[in-house]
């Protein structure tokens, strides 16, 4: 029986509806992983393994992503949505002020629409993507 190790967000869990899976993973620790299912396989190896470097993180990935690329054209047909982590300013009960980080779910296109250095300023953390299942068995190779 196989040791479980864990890593901060990189981890692989299913609902009824959806997947979530860390963003630290590389495309090449998903193509190995037992829990992938065949299809989502199939879907990163035909369509994002072969234009990206294989130890690229989705972290890495997601971070620099430009709408013109064809891996975001992927992403949007899979309906993936982001969760990170932002650095916010919150106000106490007496006014004080106070930074944190709050997480937030954004559909891709939003994500992608932050520039760079609005992500580096504000400490945008990406913790995970977010698939549909149902647009993942839809999804035509």
């Amino acid at each position: 029986m196989g040791k479980t190790q864990y890593e901060d967000y990189k981890y692989i869990m299913q609902d009824t509806s959806l997947i979530y899976i860390g963003a630290k993973y590389t495309y090449r620790e998903l193509m190995e992983n037992p829990e992938v299912s065949f299809k989502l396989k199939k879907v990163l190896e035909n369509c994002i393994y072969k234009d990206r470097d294989p130890d690229m993180s989705i972290e890495s990935d997601l971070y620099y992503m430009k709408k013109d690329s064809l891996v975001y054209k992927h992403y949007e047909q899979l309906r993936v949505k982001v969760k990170i982590n932002i650095i916010e300013e919150k106000k106490s009960l007496f006014g004080k002020k106070k930074w944190g980080y709050k997480e937030r779910t954004l559909k891709l296109k939003e994500f992608v629409d932050i520039t760079l250095a609005k992500k580096k300023t504000a400490g945008i953390v990406v913790q995970e993507i977010i698939l549909s299942k149902l647009a993942l068995t839809s999804f035509v190779i």
